[in-house]
């Protein structure tokens, strides 16, 4: 099976302004779909605006149980106005919905994927979302463009694109092609039913990109037409085992461990395991099998790893992290 493509796109693209789904757009970028789908390539697409479809029109609200509540009334709303626009095309459109939660832990992580996979053998569409409605601040991604970028590096996309209503990252009117300039850009105001923007589409592009996944920030122009040379690219940085990727971007941190220069200098140029006897200082009740950071002598962290120990039974001559649960970011 050939890797997936990944498309997001926000609110602002799938709800009008009267909280209605733009059912013509979606059924031209279903279509797009379909015709990516026909030769052989799985996709997968990132959506929001299942709160803007259940507020119907209404001012997005502060308090968050009213906000879950919209998202349970949408989310139906929501997959329903995909499945129409994939019908014709004899696509279905499958439901999946995630907290960054349900990648912390490496089972569900690799069960996630294999759930993908499935959906992908039946050429069916998965149609991913954050459960918002469950989800809350220790558990969310924060926005739709971390969610595809995670989703990205869970299915090893080949490719991530995040469409926007722009044409790409904007500096005074004109499109920068390079994604390694786009970080020099003025970024504007965020919709007004989207929690991201620009800026978190950029963050967004930089971690898929990090982790060997070519990533496009792009318009209204077709998705043939963006994947050849459009929008904004950033290039494919690398790439890692998929256990270290998932160590790196889906891991949850629960602690700090703060090391001297020689430990640093073990880890980083001998590829040793971190030892206790290097440990300076640790910030957080962490158990062992949760993440940790660890951070040089100064302030800046240099690896993630998967804790060997508790926090409290940190003591010399005790390993705190191995090197093959250990990345360096």
């Amino acid at each position: 099976m050939k890797s997936p493509l990944v498309v997001k796109l926000g609110s602002a693209l799938v709800v009008d302004e009267r909280g209605r789904p733009r059912r013509a757009l979606l059924r031209r970028r279903a279509g797009e779909l379909a015709a990516i789908v026909a030769q052989g390539t799985p996709v997968c697409v990132v959506s929001s605006g299942a709160i803007a479809l259940g507020l119907a029109g209404e001012k997005r609200p502060s308090s968050l149980p009213r906000l879950q509540a919209a998202s349970a009334l949408g989310q139906a709303a929501l997959q329903r106005a995909w499945q129409d626009a994939l019908r014709p095309h004899g696509l279905d459109a499958a439901q999946i919905l995630l907290t960054s939660g349900d990648l912390a832990d490496r089972r569900a992580y690799v069960n996630i994927r294999a759930a993908f996979n499935a959906l992908f053998a039946r050429s069916a569409v998965p149609v991913v979302n954050e459960n918002d409605a469950t989800a809350t601040d220790e558990i969310s991604f924060g926005d739709n463009d971390a969610l595809a970028a995670q989703v990205a590096v869970l299915l090893r996309a080949r490719v991530l694109v995040l469409l926007t209503s722009v044409p790409g990252v904007l500096r005074e009117g004109v499109v920068i092609k390079d994604g390694a300039e786009a970080r020099s850009a003025v970024f504007g105001a965020r919709s007004a039913f989207g929690r991201g923007g620009m800026e978190s589409k950029v963050a967004a592009a930089e971690l898929a990109a990090a982790a060997g996944i070519p990533t496009v920030i792009g318009g209204e122009a077709p998705l043939d037409e963006l994947l050849a040379a459009g929008g904004t690219r950033f290039a494919a940085a690398g790439g890692a085992p998929a256990f270290k990727l998932w160590l790196r971007h889906g891991k949850r941190i629960s602690g700090r461990i703060v090391v001297d220069a020689g430990a640093r200098r073990a880890v980083v140029d001998g590829g040793a395991s971190l030892l206790a006897v290097g440990i300076t200082a640790v910030d957080g009740g962490f158990r062992a099998g949760d993440g940790v950071e660890l951070v040089g002598p100064d302030g800046q962290p240099f690896a993630r790893g998967i804790a060997a120990v508790d926090a409290a039974d940190l003591a010399p001559g005790v390993e705190a992290v191995h090197r093959d649960r250990l990345v360096l970011l």
